[in-house]
Order: structure tokens, then sequence, then C-alpha cells
């Protein structure tokens, strides 16, 4: 299963980012692997709309079976992550990655879907 969590940085001692669709990365934990893959969100910095669209994309594309997030996504992300069958988990924004691993294991996030 591959997890993904919305970060600013590379590693799991990394802060989640609160933000989904402008998140400053995407930490990719892959459990069968036991591997993690950062990916580079910067540049929706700079976009104007569309943004929730590119990262959903990114989340499927990803082979993202879970995304983490600390206060959520818009409303065009939703609808784009719904019909993926990706569970949306919101909750961890004051956490380390690894803090919202674990929270997420012990079922302390809020599911969205």
């Amino acid at each position: 299963m591959k997890i993904v969590f919305t970060t600013k940085g590379k590693t799991w001692e990394s802060p989640i980012d609160a933000r989904f669709g402008r998140a400053e990365m995407f930490l990719i934990y892959d459990e069968e692997s036991d591997t993690l893959e950062a990916i580079d969100n910067s540049a929706t910095e700079s976009m104007e709309h569309g943004v929730g669209g590119v990262s959903s994309k990114r989340m499927i594309n990803a082979g993202a079976n879970v995304v983490i997030t600390g206060n959520g996504a818009g409303e065009k992300a939703l609808k784009i992550l719904k019909t993926t069958g990706i569970a949306f988990f919101t909750g961890a924004g004051e956490m380390s990655v690894k803090e919202a691993y674990e929270a997420y294991k012990a079922n302390k996030l809020q599911k969205q879907f």
C-alpha cells in the first residue's frame, strides 16, 4: 500500500503541510517495500487556478492508496479523489510524517472518504 503525506520535507521527521493542493512536497511511503519517495509540488505556489486537480492527478499517478494531510482539500480535488478509491484523511496538521503515520495506524485521523 502507498500512503502519501503532504509535507514540508523529505523525511519521517518533516512536518505535515496542512495544505493539500499547494503542499510543498508529497512524501510517498510504500509499505510493501518500506521506502520513501518525495515529489516536489512547489510549482503549484505560482498557479492561480487548477491546483487541486494537478495535485490530485499526482496522487493518482503515484499509485496512492491513502492520502494524509492537515486541513483537507478543495472541492474540485475531493471530487476527483473520491472517484479513484483513494482514502483521504485529515487532522495531521501539527504532526511530523512519522507521527501522522502512527496516528493513521491507530485510527486517530479523520477519514473524509
